[in-house]
């Protein structure tokens, strides 16, 4: 990698990027052209990820909402389940807490998931940014090669043209000429015989 590369690499990875996949405008960018292969396939990982991170979040929210419940059953039930005569009571007390623990262990689960995403999520989000790029200058560059042939040829034909239109009016001028002359020289009746006998032919 060259030092230009390592500077403009660095200065790529420094930079915010939106979330290319929940941008309407990233999706216009391919509605001429279709994404490649390699798009679609970083695109894919990219809204699996954001699912993931969408998931965990939901996840804490309703196991908070759990806890919450069990640990309102455990004061609601404090006084039974310490006297020691309802089982029942006892029974559902360590049940509570038993869940309660599940729920701290998955909290903290999803938030550990919650940690990684991020980085995750920025270097497939860099990723398809980079490649979004290279795809979008190729179309670029080829659209602007196009262009530059297209406006040589109209440049010639309109050089074509103008050479034709100065021809076409002098072979007009020289047609009028010899016509006038042709009059002068032999008189409309003679000239009205040859239309007849050489122009009506070419009709």
């Amino acid at each position: 990698m060259s030092k230009s590369d390592e500077i403009f690499k660095e200065a790529i990875n420094k930079k915010r990027i939106p979330i290319l996949t929940l941008d309407n405008k990233w999706h216009k960018l391919f509605t001429q052209k279709k994404p490649n292969r390699q798009v679609l396939k970083l695109e894919e990982e990219l809204n699996e990820l954001l699912k993931l991170q969408g998931k965990a979040n939901q996840d804490i929210k309703n196991i908070k909402k759990l806890k919450k419940k069990l640990m309102a059953e455990i004061v609601e039930n404090a006084d039974s389940a310490s006297s020691g005569k309802d089982k029942k009571a006892q029974e559902k007390q360590d049940e509570n807490k038993r869940l309660i623990n599940e729920c701290n262990e998955k909290i903290e689960e999803c938030e550990d998931i919650l940690l990684e995403l991020p980085a995750q999520i920025d270097d497939i989000n860099k990723k398809l940014m980079l490649l979004t790029m290279e795809v979008c200058y190729e179309t670029l560059k080829k659209n602007k090669k196009e262009i530059d042939e297209t406006t040589e040829w109209i440049t010639r034909i309109r050089e074509e043209l103008k050479e034709r239109l100065i021809q076409k009016q002098e072979q007009e001028y020289m047609n009028q000429e010899l016509y006038s002359y042709m009059h002068d020289i032999f008189g409309a009746d003679v000239i009205d015989m040859f239309d007849i006998q050489y122009l009506k032919k070419d009709d």
